[in-house]
């Protein structure tokens, strides 16, 4: 007999972990019946289902929606000749055309690819990489990273490491983790000239910084013109110049964490494009497969590659069970290519057009501290923390799923979604930040 969704419920809060929850106090959660397009279907407890657009992008990866048949054909066909073998003495054709693929259309000199299971795990082989490369180049002692507050680069512990030390999600864990060294948050406004004040200050402020510890730093990481996680904070694409000359200067390797910025979030496929800079390491995922499978990739310079292989160790010392797995990398192979067949930037200009006017009046509510656009990332930013499960169901009950945090209530829509819908979600945060006061 079909259990209850009551039933199931049940079984969940007795049985699992949700990200960043409580087994004693969980938190309520919602049974998905399925989805299609930009919609979820959610059990209603009654025997039916509600639809929801989701205006989340399932955490920004799904960028074409649910149930795409040119994406539903990869991996079915992938299927039927091999789901997965070992990357150890052995490959396979999607790995291989995926890795040509990203080299392709990245806009940097980025000609060797790692596979990685997740977006954290990326960080941690990037962070592995730089630290190689100084070995390699004879600097044993470079083993720090120089980053900036208000950064989130995953839940692994080296990623953990690099996120912002004080205001992140990681304070539990201080003294356990590697102790970065940490410049000032850039300051925000994606439109901040290079000649700002403050902005000049800030570069100051990190030159400073990066002289005084240059012999212990390995790398530079930072999230590109946006930082998700931390705070959903965009800043000018000026102080990625200032970090490519701090790195150039010192012999520092600059990575670039694209995990949520790439593949067009940004209005640039990648935000790294914002600069006219090229990192020496990259990281994406997310977005990679379209959502469908767990799969990030590192990509890195010659120069690095080459040095790291043949420094001590002769190579990169990391290797996932499920690296390159065949059904991921052919189901990522047709997400990009899904991608580059439309036009992407109008699609994501139009979004981005859409929520500039649809939360514009939710500036003006008294609980609201700032609305901000940028690409297909729309914010209303609160004067306190957010009553999570008031504004979900608030935002719920006008048709739209969101994930609300910290001080926060936003959205990163599927690139997929229509004028009307995009509309919809705006409307629908704007209506719940007002209704919940």
């Amino acid at each position: 007999m079909t259990q209850s969704v009551g039933g199931w419920l049940q079984q969940d809060s007795e049985l699992l972990w949700h990200p960043y929850s409580s087994l004693s106090a969980p938190s309520p959660v919602r049974l998905v019946r399925g989805a299609e397009g930009v919609r979820l279907h959610l059990d209603d407890g009654a025997g039916g289902t509600v639809e929801a657009i989701d205006a989340m992008a399932s955490w920004w990866c799904m960028i074409h929606g649910y149930r795409h048949p040119v994406l539903d054909a990869a991996v079915k066909n992938q299927v039927d000749d091999f789901s997965h073998v070992m990357f150890g003495g052995l490959t396979h054709e999607p790995a291989i055309r995926l890795a040509a693929r990203l080299v392709e259309i990245n806009p940097s000199p980025l000609e060797h690819v790692f596979f990685c299971d997740s977006g954290s795990v990326s960080v941690e082989v990037a962070i592995k990489l730089a630290l190689q490369y100084q070995v390699a180049r004879g600097h044993n002692g470079r083993t720090r990273m120089l980053t900036v507050r208000g950064g989130y680069h995953g839940d692994t512990f080296a990623p953990m490491s690099v996120c912002d030390p004080v205001n992140g999600m990681h304070s539990l864990f201080t003294g356990a983790l590697k102790e970065q060294v940490f410049g000032p948050q850039p300051p925000a406004g994606f439109d901040r000239p290079d000649d700002d004040p403050e902005l000049l200050a800030w570069a100051a402020e990190l030159a400073a910084l990066a002289e005084r510890h240059a012999d212990e730093i390995a790398g530079i990481i930072v999230e590109p013109v946006l930082q998700g996680a931390g705070g959903m904070y965009p800043y000018s694409p000026a102080c990625l110049r200032v970090l490519r000359e701090l790195a150039d200067q010192h012999g520092f390797l600059l990575i670039l964490d694209e995990i949520a910025t790439g593949f067009g979030r940004t209005g640039t496929l990648f935000a790294s494009e914002h600069a006219g800079i090229d990192p020496d390491i990259l990281c994406v995922g997310k977005a990679l497969t379209g959502g469908y499978l767990t799969l990030a990739a590192m990509l890195c310079t010659t120069d690095v590659a080459q040095t790291v292989s043949n420094g001590p160790g002769g190579a990169l010392m990391h290797g996932p069970t499920f690296m390159a797995n065949p059904l991921a990398c052919s189901v990522a192979l047709a997400s990009i290519d899904l991608l580059l067949s439309q036009d992407w930037a109008g699609r994501v200009a139009a979004i981005s057009a859409g929520l500039s006017t649809g939360l514009a009046p939710a500036a003006s509510l008294p609980a609201v501290k700032d609305v901000r656009v940028l690409g297909a990332v729309g914010v209303v930013q609160l004067g306190g923390p957010v009553d999570i499960q008031r504004i979900t169901d608030a935002v719920l009950r006008r048709g739209v799923w969101v994930r609300p945090f910290r001080d926060l209530v936003y959205t990163m829509p599927p690139y997929v979604c229509t004028d009307e819908e995009i509309a919809t979600i705006a409307a629908a945060i704007t209506g719940a930040v007002e209704e919940a006061g």
